[in-house]
């Protein structure tokens, strides 16, 4: 029996092996083992596509932005995500490299905790906001007047299944089913509330102005869309600039432009804004009233997004430390159980999230893109992005990117008017603002970090 015992032992172990193997924690991912175009293209749809992406759009026409407002503010927020995406999942794919460690090649082997301590709280509060939301879009379906708390809890720990199968889970159910849903179903959606829109629609008055529609929008679109961890599902795609882009372009084009648009389509045609009646609606009106069917599409689209939610979060642990993968899930299952059941009594929730991550996500990014491409010629060598340096070879520190990472949080934290008693401060595109300081002073701290450096050599 012992040996029976000893032998389930090895093989578990050889399983975790392998899957830590699969995952490349620790090395760049082997060209070999890239996915193509479409399979990153699917699951980055899942990311950045889902019901609140249509639900947004109701809630813009209740704000009063026309049908220009909305298409224009799309697409200008959609420009500024990409000036910082892009790069963000070239570093990715053209690395191989999990997040944390491009981080501690910059902020070095301390700094780059902070920079992963940043990724997990912020993904722990997504996972736990989607599993309200999915608590909420099943509520609004069948009636069942549940607890939101419990609910959300109980639904957090089912969303965890597909990570115990490492990134192989996690894309192959974006491929096969949630991508495809999502794509026929937005499709379809928007076809049918398109038709029936009358020409009128582009002329309209809006009941707000531009600005203020600009930065309602922008939140919305750059706080759903940005991940700060591009580079932890990017090094599994092809190293090519149209590999990247195109199936980023076309996720955006869906879950950011043509979702909210379908959203603010319906509303104005039924005078609907609330959640609960709008999840009805969308129920009807692209399913036929089959409510199965409607929460088939609500749990695979919320369940892919949170499958990448736990994936960033696991890799964010694991700078931290080497650990068993299938602990990790089941802790991170229950610390995101704890979290939706916080977030669900929380009225704005949703903003307040989204709000942080378009600022501190992106932010700490910023200091490694500029580092690694711009700064470091060591890096830019052939060869050379892809290294992993030991650890004894790293700064304990680098205090120019922490600096500069610090005042980008802060610019954004004050020009979001989430700081109390800053409201004058509150101008322009938040996330923006953030990304500019980021990308100044780190210029600026670095160059003053290498002439201390190099007078000390001296």
């Amino acid at each position: 029996m012992m040996s029976a015992i000893l032998q389930k032992l090895s093989r578990q172990k050889a399983v975790e092996a392998a899957v830590s193997a699969q995952d490349y924690t620790e090395s760049a991912v082997p060209i070999t083992e890239r996915r193509d175009p479409v399979t990153m293209g699917l699951l980055w749809i899942t990311m950045v596509t889902g019901f609140p992406s249509v639900l947004v759009g109701f809630q813009w026409f209740k704000a009063g932005l026309n049908l220009p407002q909305v298409i224009g503010c799309s697409l200008v927020s959609c420009i500024v995500l990409l000036l910082y995406a892009l790069p963000a999942s070239m570093m990715g794919s053209n690395s191989g490299l999990t997040y944390a460690l491009l981080a501690r090649k910059v902020f070095g082997r301390w700094g780059s905790l902070l920079v992963s301590l940043n990724l997990l709280v912020l993904s722990i509060a997504w996972y736990g906001l989607t599993s309200v939301f999915l608590a909420a879009g099943l509520e609004g379906l069948f009636h069942w007047h549940l607890s939101p708390i419990w609910f959300s809890a109980i639904l957090a720990i089912f969303m965890t299944f597909n990570n115990f199968f490492g990134f192989s889970g996690v894309a192959n159910f974006a491929r096969y089913l949630a991508g495809p849903v999502l794509v026929a179903w937005v499709f379809f959606t928007f076809c049918k509330a398109g038709a029936a829109c009358p020409p009128s629609v582009w002329t309209e008055p809006a009941h707000i102005g531009t600005p203020l529609a600009l930065g309602l929008v922008s939140s919305f679109v750059i706080g759903y869309s940005v991940w700060g961890n591009e580079a932890d599902y990017w090094r599994f795609g092809k190293p090519k600039l149209w590999s990247v882009t195109i199936p980023i372009l076309v996720s955006l084009s869906i879950g950011e432009f043509i979702f909210p648009i379908t959203g603010w389509m319906l509303a104005r045609q039924t005078g609907i804004t609330g959640d609960a009646a709008a999840t009805n609606l969308m129920n009807s009106y692209a399913f036929g009233g089959w409510s199965a069917v409607a929460a088939a599409v609500l749990v695979v689209t919320y369940m892919a997004v949170n499958d990448s939610m736990l994936y960033g979060c696991i890799n964010a642990l694991e700078n931290f430390r080497s650990m068993n993968r299938r602990k990790v899930v089941a802790f991170l299952a229950f610390v995101g159980s704890v979290t939706a059941a916080l977030l669900a009594g929380v009225s704005n929730n949703f903003e307040q999230v989204a709000a942080l991550s378009a600022v501190f996500l992106p932010s700490a990014t910023i200091v490694i893109l500029v580092e690694l491409w711009l700064i470091s010629k060591e890096h830019r060598q052939e060869g050379r992005l892809s290294h992993v340096p030991a650890l004894e070879n790293l700064h304990s520190v680098r205090w120019s990117a922490v600096l500069a990472f610090a005042c980008g949080c802060v610019t954004g934290l004050v020009t979001a008017n989430l700081v109390p008693g800053f409201q004058k401060f509150s101008i322009g595109v938040p996330a923006l603002n953030a990304w500019i300081a980021t990308f100044v002073s780190y210029v600026i701290f670095r160059k003053i970090e290498k002439r201390m450096e190099s007078k000390g050599e001296n």
